[in-house]
């Protein structure tokens, strides 16, 4: 079977990082499935497309062309920045609900797992849908006050204003959507791993898991 890590959880609780981090450790790519459903947000934004129109966003979803690296780029345009941006960020969640515009992606990040020969797949329903017999599947937390403050900081990196209070309500929106929709909905699967980030160094989270993994390989 190709060797899938499945990262789940909320907004800000560091499934980024730490997937960088334990595919270094692990000689594996990183597939970001956020980006995947920012960058088709964005072009629905683009095309002027309502997001709440499942139609308009499935379609767009299924014109899109996303190549994803160190760089994310939408036919074949560089819009690493701009799927980051507060227009974006406060529509993907509903576009990402529609389940047109899951099919489509679910099948794209199956394909580009196994054209990699297996992946560290981060995203919100990876071990539940995406990829159910992923090698290891881990659910990462952090405390609603530690997530606001770290998105918070990527905020100010990228020099938009920031406001931690209205991060925090923020995050807490889209936690009730991405936990609320009918399709594909943030959960932990029953077999993941639960890991909270909030106390811990990023070196300390990605160890435990990559132990957690070469344990799980060694016994099976």
């Amino acid at each position: 079977m190709t060797r899938v890590v499945a990262i789940d959880g909320p907004a800000g609780s560091g499934k980024s990082t730490v997937a960088r981090g334990v595919a270094a450790a692990l000689g594996l790519e990183v597939l970001d499935t956020g980006a995947m459903y920012r960058a088709v947000t964005l072009a629905v934004l683009t095309a002027g497309a309502d997001p709440a129109d499942a139609v308009a966003c499935t379609r767009a979803a299924a014109a899109a062309r996303i190549d994803l690296g160190p760089r994310v780029l939408l036919d074949g345009r560089d819009v690493t920045e701009a799927i980051r941006g507060p227009e974006v960020t406060a529509a993907v969640s509903t576009v990402s609900a529609h389940p047109g515009v899951r099919e489509v992606l679910v099948g794209h990040q199956r394909a580009w797992a196994e054209a990699h020969g297996g992946a560290v797949v981060e995203g919100r329903d990876i071990g539940t849908v995406v990829f159910p017999a992923a090698t290891l599947k881990v659910f990462l937390t952090a405390s609603d006050e530690e997530r606001a403050r770290r998105r918070a900081r990527d905020e100010a990196a990228a020099d938009r204003a920031v406001d931690v209070a209205a991060v925090q309500a923020d995050l807490a929106r889209r936690d009730r959507l991405d936990s609320g929709r009918s399709a594909s909905p943030l959960v932990a699967a029953p077999d993941a791993v639960r890991v909270d980030s909030t106390d811990r160094t990023i070196e300390d989270v990605v160890r435990t898991i990559v132990s957690e993994l070469r344990a799980r390989e060694a016994g099976a």
